[in-house]
């Protein structure tokens, strides 16, 4: 890292949290979308196509430009992106709820997913700024919560804010988290120095080409990806099989489903202490995909009992949280400079966001060529197998830094 980094003598705690809320704020925009498809559908009269646009709309983003976000959070600085991408998200919103037709609707959720990105790559670089070195991965490992967290916040707080609002009710709540995070990240904005633009381009492309020909880097983006497979099959799949295959009211299904997205935060954390603690990232990342695998089998196998299932449901979802809070703290070890994390964060963001792109369909491909949702485990289970490979890749690149374990 830079002196500038380096001169960072205790950590902003307020700095971090306001960095942290932002993250929560723009993944509560994300997942709103999902949790009111069917009002969405009913209000717009989309068909299954169109709404399938819209939910992936983020998503094709995040997996065409997120390196370009990184680049532009390393040129013009993270705090100027971060506040651009809060921006972006209230615009958005408020362009969402305005919108006559689905493509007005398609237009604002592109106008969000640049948000997204925009926040997803450039608050990283705010974390490390407000942050010693010595509390840096456990910070970085905690950001890897910024999704589940915003998640599972807005799908509490839709049921009641639908009966108050419709629909718009809850785009509102997500308009109001943005501000609350821009306004808290201007405030603390004396904390996030290194987070500025350069003074002058000292070859921004030069500081990116070696952030790209860093193997880690690539490896750590692959296994994210396996590990998106089995997270985002396990968000379509426990909904619908709650609601399809066992007839469970909706609250039942909205609440399971919480639970089980929010058990990923504490898992996050666990991962950013263990960090802290110099565990050796490998070996995390070599568990969370083993056993996260071995979970996925259970949650999919006819033999067990429904409660089970779940439980093991509950564990994917738990013990997978040291894998992005493994990946997503690595800009300690990969970033060079400070002008790199938000590179690194964009290489990342781009190559995980395929899992989410392809899983979903891939799930449904098996489902239909077999017949059964148990006929598809063998998408999210060989995606573990694949993450514990690249986990032990990715332990043995490490070790060749000569940095953190």
């Amino acid at each position: 890292m830079t002196e500038s980094t380096r001169s960072v003598s205790a950590t902003h705690w307020l700095a971090v949290s306001a960095a942290l809320l932002c993250g929560v704020a723009i993944a509560a925009n994300v997942g709103k979308v999902s949790i009111m498809i069917t009002a969405l559908r009913d209000a717009f009269g989309l068909s299954l196509v169109e709404a399938g646009w819209l939910s992936s709309a983020i998503n094709v983003l995040a997996v065409s430009v997120a390196v370009v976000f990184g680049l532009s959070a390393d040129r013009i600085g993270g705090l100027r992106l971060c506040l651009a991408g809060i921006g972006f998200g209230v615009a958005g919103g408020v362009g969402s709820v305005l919108a006559t037709s689905f493509p007005l609707l398609l237009a604002a959720r592109v106008v969000e997913g640049a948000a997204y990105i925009a926040v997803a790559v450039s608050a990283p670089i705010l974390l490390s700024a407000a942050s010693r070195p010595a509390d840096r991965r456990f910070v970085l490992g905690v950001w890897a919560a910024y999704m589940p967290a915003g998640i599972g916040l807005v799908m509490i707080a839709a049921p009641m804010l639908q009966g108050v609002g419709g629909w718009q009710a809850i785009w509102w709540f997500a308009i109001a988290l943005l501000a609350a995070g821009g306004a808290s990240v201007w405030w603390q904005r004396r904390h996030y120095h290194f987070a500025e633009a350069p003074a002058a381009d000292d070859g921004a492309l030069a500081v990116a080409r070696e952030v790209m020909r860093q193997p880690l880097a690539w490896v750590l983006g692959l296994l994210f990806a396996t590990w998106s497979v089995q997270h985002f099959t396990l968000i379509v799949w426990l909904p619908t099989f709650l609601r399809d295959q066992r007839g469970l009211e909706i609250g039942w299904v909205a609440l399971l489903s919480c639970v089980m997205v929010l058990v990923n935060v504490p898992g996050n954390v666990i991962g950013g202490a263990l960090l802290r603690r110099n565990v050796a990232r490998g070996r995390l990342l070599v568990l969370g995909s083993g056993l996260s695998g071995v979970c996925m089998y259970a949650a999919f196998s006819p033999t067990l009992s429904d409660g089970l299932r779940y439980l093991a449901c509950l564990g994917v979802s738990f013990i997978g949280g040291l894998i992005p809070s493994s990946i997503l703290s690595a800009s300690t070890v990969i970033a060079r400079t400070s002008r790199q994390i938000g590179t690194f964060q964009g290489l990342n963001m781009q190559i995980s966001n395929l899992g989410q792109l392809l899983g979903p369909p891939l799930l449904a491909a098996l489902v239909a060529s077999r017949g059964s949702w148990e006929g598809a485990v063998a998408l999210p289970v060989g995606a573990a197998v694949a993450g514990v490979v690249l986990g032990i890749v990715a332990w043995r690149l490490e070790r060749a830094y000569h940095s953190v374990p």
